[in-house]
């Protein structure tokens, strides 16, 4: 029941004057409380996601009008909170009661720093909320990264809502915490990924069904899921999820370096404790292998656990099937079943259940029809079930290194060149963003490279500093084909380098692309070969647009743990062009010296409108 006003006034002035403050009117909590100091609490301003100015004062990162109740709250935290004290304590009852369950968060914590600890918020639509949710704790999902769709390159990561009841085999049915980048309907591939990096799509908090996540990554997409759980109180708990109920109003622009899926569910985590600070540590990017391991440092995960996704556990399978069962079992996804007298019992129990696992990643992967593939699906089923042998297949191994335990996505590097035609330089190198093909594998997807802002200055004997390169994209994916599905390779670079062409190097911006297959396996040796196409411009071209075709192969060779080796190779056939050709061979070496230091070798040659030769060697430190 609703108290009246004068009852609730009367109930909350006893309580706050026993704290020495009186909230029963908004001029009163205003004359009573230091408003510009609770507007500098570290607490106040991760509720309105406020980060430093670059100039003076704050902005909060959250760009939405109808977040804020100050007409100018996104830049100014304190009249955000005099706003909030206006509402929250409003005269008039139905006010006071819209404000504190619109922004709950805030209310309890504006009631804690003046000793009320214990409030109740009498808010049915968050009560049912928080009754169908039933919270005990958190756990962090990272699925791993998919080179196929430009917002995951980097991995994701989501948080899922563990419920108090619940054990291994009903996780599936809790609720996920997810952000993500709502971008138009016909923006392809390339638009989605240049827009997000500058920000041009909004993003949102959603809460979903966890399954409908897993079977996204895991089934569809075949990316494999880490589980982190979070060493969080169910208080804790309760503070994250008052303040994500606020989020309700709240639109970011979405990048996808910096303020992204990774950076905004570490916004919203930092909220379960006063102290706790995850966001300063990301001043220009989020990566969020980099903030699984930021959550680490300050003891908030524990033990991940693995989940497979559907194609790692079907190749995994493939590899304890005999070329003979392979064909049988492949034969029974398209309904062709085995002469169960040409086999044994353990035989027939191998075909089976490989041909279901397989029938059913196809059922997700290619869209097969899905009434008669049920119906085969239904099949093998019944078939396996009347087969009395035990399973034939060993669970997927755990890999030896989670996704936090890899090197730091940024790198940082210093060198020296050798030029066969032009002075010798020494090199300073940049990169913001990710991995390439030759650092360290632990812990990223093997046969993918995905590079920001990959920078490198040189200055040589003559004291001349030129910019070397600045390549703002250079992605890539040499995945090998296997028996069960075929997977295309393909590359692009976005950027600028600089090519010999009479007696000195001239720099040249280019836009390559690349698509083939790979062969072999990624983890130890595997060569890749693509049909190419380049668009050059710069005074390398004499400022003409010049097209180069041609292909790009390559060999790359974990020789050991610490020890990786490619040649590289690359002849386009340019038009327009000076030049004939453009050609050019790389032979690198890459030494993991520990996880956040390699040394790496390298001897290239070039040819342009003449031919150079270099040798360079540069120690690398990752964070």
């Amino acid at each position: 029941m609703r108290l009246s006003f004068i009852t609730r006034r009367s109930l909350l002035s006893c309580c706050l004057l026993a704290n020495g403050l009186l909230f029963n009117s908004s001029a009163l909590a205003r004359s009573q409380v230091d408003i510009p100091s609770l507007a500098q609490h570290p607490y106040w301003l991760k509720l309105g996601h406020y980060l430093p100015s670059y100039l003076s004062g704050y902005r909060s990162t959250i760009d939405s009008r109808e977040f804020f109740l100050a007409h100018n709250g996104k830049q100014d935290p304190e009249a955000e909170l005099r706003a909030t004290l206006e509402q929250l304590y409003h005269s008039e009852t139905a006010i006071a009661h819209q404000a504190r369950c619109t922004y709950p968060a805030r209310y309890r914590w504006i009631e804690s720093q003046y000793g009320n600890d214990d409030v109740t918020l009498n808010c049915p639509e968050l009560d049912n909320w928080r009754t169908v949710i039933d919270p005990a704790g958190m756990t962090l999902i990272f699925p791993t990264a998919f080179m196929n769709n430009p917002s995951s390159m980097f991995g994701h990561t989501l948080l899922r809502i563990d419920a108090k009841d619940q054990t291994r085999h009903k996780e599936l049915v809790a609720f996920a915490i997810n952000f993500a980048a709502e971008p138009e309907s016909n923006d392809n591939a390339a638009l989605y990924a240049m827009k997000g990096l500058f920000g041009a799509y909004p993003g949102r908090f959603t809460v979903m069904p966890y399954y409908r996540k897993v079977r996204e990554y895991n089934d569809i997409e075949s990316r494999d899921i880490w589980e982190y759980p979070l060493n969080l109180t169910e208080q804790e708990v309760e503070r994250v999820l008052l303040h994500l109920w606020e989020m309700q109003l709240a639109e970011f622009d979405y990048y996808f370096l910096d303020e992204n899926c990774s950076y905004q569910l570490l916004a919203l985590l930092q909220l379960a404790r006063d102290d706790l600070q995850l966001v300063a540590d990301f001043p220009l990017q989020a990566i969020p292998s980099d903030t699984v391991g930021a959550l680490a440092k300050q003891g908030l995960i524990a033990t991940p656990r693995y989940r497979e996704s559907f194609g790692t556990r079907l190749m995994h399978q493939s590899q304890q099937v005999s070329p003979e069962l392979f064909q049988a079992a492949k034969l029974a996804t398209q309904g062709q079943f085995p002469d169960p007298n040409q086999f044994n019992d353990q035989e027939l129990a191998t075909i089976y259940e490989f041909a279901y696992e397989w029938l059913n990643f196809q059922l997700y992967d290619q869209g097969l029809e899905r009434d008669p593939t049920a119906q085969r699906l239904t099949k093998l089923l019944r078939l396996r079930s009347q087969i009395n042998a035990p399973s034939p297949f060993e669970p997927v191994p755990i890999p030896a290194f989670s996704p936090e335990q890899g090197h730091g996505s940024a790198r940082l590097g210093i060198g020296g060149q050798y030029w066969h035609h032009t002075p010798s330089a020494l090199n300073l190198e940049w990169r913001a963003a990710y991995h390439d093909l030759f650092d360290a594998q632990q812990g990223f997807i093997p046969g993918a490279q995905i590079s920001f802002l990959d920078l490198q200055l040189s200055q040589d004997q003559n004291s001349t500093t030129r910019l070397e390169k600045l390549y703002l994209l250079d992605a890539m994916t040499v995945a090998p084909n296997h028996n069960l599905f075929s997977s295309a390779s393909w590359n692009m670079r976005i950027g600028f380098d600089r090519q010999p062409s009479q007696q000195q190097r001239q720099g040249r911006w280019f836009l390559q692309g690349g698509y083939g297959q790979a062969w072999g396996d990624p983890n130890r040796l595997h060569g890749y070969g693509l049909a190419s196409l380049a668009f050059n411009h710069g005074s390398l071209t004499d400022y003409r647009f010049t097209t180069g075709a041609g292909i790009e192969a390559g060999l790359l060779w974990q020789a050991a743990d610490k020890h990786r080796l490619g040649l590289q190779g690359q002849y386009l056939a340019l038009f327009n062009s000076h030049a004939d050709h453009h050609s050019q061979l790389n032979l690198t070496w890459n030494w993991s010296l520990a996880r956040h230091w390699a040394l790496r070798s390298e001897v290239r040659y070039q040819h342009w409108q003449q031919e150079e030769m270099s040798a360079k060697v540069t120690g690398y430190f990752y964070y």
